[in-house]
């Protein structure tokens, strides 16, 4: 904690600053006197660097929306159905698109190899994996060697998955770690907006031929590639590499992309004591795959257990929201209203991704603005009134007559919905969890959620479809009720991690009450000196007490 200085005691009334004391609200005194005055500029020369680096990072979010949406799209073309003999919604229909999930879940076991090779060589390996994939996906004959290389693709696709989100949370300085990192998932559209045009426009120029659903195959291949090629040549995670006892590394990066160049910066110091100090508690790193297994790390602590308990949440949340069965009707409602052309149908999943990727985008900066238990808990509560909007349209459009009015209510609701999931979950999807965990957890705690995830994700491939063909639109009903429990579940027990440094997450879950400890202000006296060469900052000390 920096004490006020006395700047005027050798100073001439004339001469002599204005020094104004003012009075706000922190989550840490520390953080918020190693600041100061000297906030590291957000496009300083370091930063700007950062931000190049994390783009190519980005593309990795691609991966998971690319193929969520050619699948979906392709299934579509007759072209593919006669290539493989899909004549009919089948079981092998069901496999080509389960055995993502199901990979998913596999992959999962080999997360350690983010402890065990550095972020940056995991994401390299998992790119470099999801190629080969792609090139057997698309040289494919036969339906068996199509199904696994959609599972080599998946497989990979989730240890590079895994890997950037942890190195994105672990290189974003703290003020920004919300946006700099949450930018991340919303790239899930665009991997979608590409994909979708890509069979728009090949079934527009290729209708009756296999290059139709070959071509959106291969261009899979584009975003991975490009990280595969360039990943090696970012550098590492501060955090890992402190725990590979190369802390002078460590410092060089805080220095040049955290404090922009600013070796004496205090920012420097303290990132670097606090990282230490949570290796230290800790144990270090998990590396031998057979630890990395025992997933008793996870919950011998209440401490562990509260933040396993939150990985668990976030991740069925994310995908078990309503979001995967939002837009079951779409086809039949925009049939009501007089679409009916196949490209016609393409072009609309296209405009649902680019205003879901606005959405994201915007919602991932409103994170660092409002917090993130305000934004998830906002998006829950939206997301309920949707879809209790969406079943009465739905159902009016079912039971009284197709009108076009209730199924064009229908589409805006289905639109409304995705934008309202997007702002709040996309982007945190991959980061809260990673945010809650401690350092050592990090990797197991996001196989963890990798597995709920795909575990949620393939009840809803299965169990979904089944529940709409029978009940219909009710089963919106269910969402808006399970909905208002994952409100509930957020109020009660989810942490804010806005505003502190990942090690200072520690002192919040060794709280009695981590939720209430998370949000709890103190109260500080900043001591401002005001004179020619402008505003500057000379002390910030806490106050007695503080308010929740």
């Amino acid at each position: 904690m920096a004490a006020p200085q006395d700047v005027s005691a050798a100073q001439s009334p004339a001469e002599r600053p204005q020094v104004i004391e003012t009075q706000r609200s922190v989550a840490n005194v520390e953080f918020a006197s190693a600041l100061g005055s000297n906030r590291p500029a957000p496009f300083g020369p370091g930063h700007r660097r950062l931000y190049a680096y994390c783009l190519l990072i980005y593309l990795c979010s691609t991966m998971n929306g690319y193929d969520g949406s050619l699948m979906g799209s392709i299934n579509a073309l007759p072209e593919y159905n006669r290539f493989f003999n899909l004549s009919a919604p089948g079981v092998s229909t069901g496999l080509v698109f389960s055995i993502f999930q199901i990979a998913q879940m596999a992959g999962a076991l080999f997360l350690w190899t983010s402890d065990l090779l550095g972020r940056r060589r995991a994401i390299f390996v998992g790119t470099l994996g999801c190629c080969v994939g792609v090139i057997v996906q698309g040289t494919a004959t036969t339906l068996p060697t199509f199904i696994g290389a959609r599972f080599l693709i998946s497989f990979f696709t989730t240890i590079a998955c895994t890997g950037a989100p942890l190195y994105l949370i672990e290189v974003a300085p703290p003020l920004y770690r919300g946006t700099l990192a949450g930018m991340y998932n919303t790239l899930y559209y665009l991997g979608s907006i590409i994909s979708s045009f890509a069979v728009y426009g090949t079934r527009g120029n290729f209708a009756g031929s296999n290059l139709a659903w070959r071509i959106p195959v291969w261009l899979q291949l584009l975003c991975p590639a490009l990280v595969a090629a360039g990943v090696l040549f970012l550098p590492e995670s501060p955090r890992w590499l402190v725990a590979q006892d190369r802390s002078d590394e460590a410092r060089d990066f805080l220095v040049r992309y955290h404090a922009n160049g600013d070796a004496e910066h205090p920012i420097v110091e303290l990132e670097m004591r606090e990282m230490r100090e949570a290796l230290a508690s800790s144990g270090g790193l998990v590396t031998n795959p057979l630890r990395y297994l025992d997933m008793r790390g996870l919950g011998n602590t209440r401490n562990r257990r509260y933040r396993t308990g939150l990985v668990v949440a976030m991740s069925w949340f994310g995908q078990f929201s309503g979001n995967n069965v939002a837009s079951y009707y779409l086809p039949q409602m925009a049939q009501a209203v007089g679409v009916t052309r196949t490209e016609t149908l393409l072009l609309l999943n296209a405009i649902y991704s680019i205003t879901g990727w606005i959405a994201a985008a915007t919602g991932a900066r409103l994170h660092d603005v409002f917090g993130r238990r305000p934004m998830l808990l906002a998006s829950t509560l939206g997301m309920s009134v949707a879809l209790a909007c969406m079943a009465a349209a739905a159902g009016t459009y079912t039971n009284g007559g197709h009108s076009t009015a209730a199924s064009t209510a229908s589409i805006a609701f289905i639109y409304i919905f995705g934008m309202v999931f997007a702002v709040g979950y996309t982007s945190m999807q991959p980061i809260y969890p990673a945010e809650v965990l401690a350092t050592d957890m990090r990797a197991r705690g996001m196989a963890v959620k990798w597995g709920t995830a795909g575990a949620a994700g393939f009840v809803n491939t299965f169990a979904a479809p089944v529940a709409m063909q029978r009940i219909g639109w009710r089963f919106y009903l269910f969402f808006v009720g399970w909905d208002l429990v994952e409100a509930a579940v957020i109020y009660i027990f989810f942490v804010e991690t806005k505003g502190r440094t990942l090690e200072e997450m520690d002192e919040v879950f060794e709280a009695p009450n981590p939720r209430k400890a998370s949000t709890k202000m103190k109260r500080v006296r900043e001591t401002v000196v005001m004179d020619e060469l402008g505003r500057v900052v000379v002390g910030v000390e806490e106050e007695d007490g503080g308010k929740a």
